[in-house]
């Protein structure tokens, strides 16, 4: 990776002071590794708590020695990153920090040796690669890259409708599946479709509109249209998939939560050979009128036990948007648990 470092310690202890200095051979990449004003090194003394020090291509780390090793790994999977013309962002900066503290917390098999580097999953399209900024989006990610059928639950923010669309699109790009699938239940949220201006398409559009979102993210918006207009991708509400086998093709169901029983029972029999399917959703936010099921919900207690499913529950820690929308989530998630009452 081109960078080397060097350390002193007090012991062996990891709550002692410990000291390593991190050497760049690029100074380009150092430069952007430390960001603007060193924005990224300072976010990582924030998240750390620890002194972090920069003179030209060389970084001075200063913390307990658990710390500062955490720091290292997270800046050279960064620097790693800039290697690989990958740009970084303050997320990736949060996202490298959380995964190189998971590291230290993660419990190691019996014949397994710590690497002293994080392992990131990782998607890749020609357009971009995105690489997993949380414990629970990496086990989601190599989940996404090696079952057939997966689950993705949690709040808002946590990459689960992005990643599997990227999954997707890295998957029709080397030609795993034939055709992407994307769609989503129909469920108004204090308006109904009937009163919305314009024909089908454009009244289910704006229900989609994330799944667009993301594909475009992943794939040029020139070649998204062309698959669109070819129907090698389609993105369609619910009630369109009755009837169908989907053989050969990258299946998404985002919100979930707004399933009926027999609508999750009629996505889930679409499976065909050669197929993934990903369903997502987040059962705190559930729209359904009052006294109905929830598809998402059952169907998670109904397959818990059938092998060949996997499902990724996340959390307020894996939210990947700013620290005031994990926040936000984490002060719902108390308020939900205060109030056994609550529906949502």
């Amino acid at each position: 990776m081109n960078a080397t470092s060097s350390a002193k310690t007090h012991d062996a202890t990891t709550s002692e002071q410990a000291q390593i200095v991190l050497r760049f051979d690029n100074n380009k990449l150092a430069s952007t590794l430390y960001g603007q004003f060193d924005e990224n090194l300072a976010r990582i003394e924030q998240r750390l708590s620890l002194d972090i020090r920069s003179r030209g291509n060389e970084v001075t780390v200063t913390g307990t020695r658990a710390d500062a090793e955490q720091a290292r790994r997270a800046l050279e999977h960064l620097y790693e990153l800039l290697q690989k013309n990958t740009e970084i962002t303050l997320s990736d900066v949060d996202g490298a920090v959380r995964m190189a503290v998971a590291d230290d917390d993660q419990p190691l098999l019996p014949d397994l040796e710590r690497t002293g580097k994080v392992s990131a999953a990782r998607i890749a399209t020609r357009k971009r690669s995105v690489y997993a900024r949380t414990p629970n989006q990496d086990v989601y990610m190599r989940a996404l890259d090696n079952d057939e059928l997966i689950f993705g639950v949690g709040p808002a923010g946590t990459g689960k409708t992005f990643l599997a669309v990227a999954q997707a699109a890295m998957m029709l790009e080397n030609g795993t599946v034939d055709r992407i699938i994307l769609s989503r239940p129909a469920v108004e949220a204090g308006e109904r479709l009937g009163f919305l201006p314009g024909d089908m398409k454009e009244k289910v559009d704006p229900y989609l509109r994330p799944l667009y979102d993301a594909l475009y993210d992943m794939i040029p918006g020139d070649k998204v249209e062309r698959a669109i207009g070819a129907g090698i991708i389609e993105i369609a509400p619910l009630a369109f998939m009755r009837g169908r086998t989907l053989a050969n093709s990258a299946i998404i169901l985002d919100e979930a939560q707004n399933t009926t029983s027999m609508q999750m029972k009629m996505f889930l029999t679409r499976f065909g050979e050669n197929s993934r399917m990903i369903v997502t959703g987040d059962p705190s936010q559930i729209d359904l009128p009052p006294g109905t099921t929830s598809g998402l919900v059952e169907a998670l207690h109904v397959l818990r036990e059938i092998s060949g499913i996997t499902t990724v529950r996340f959390t307020a820690k894996d939210v990947v948007r700013p620290q005031l929308v994990s926040d936000i989530v984490s002060a719902y998630d108390r308020n939900s648990a205060n109030s056994p009452g609550s529906n949502r």
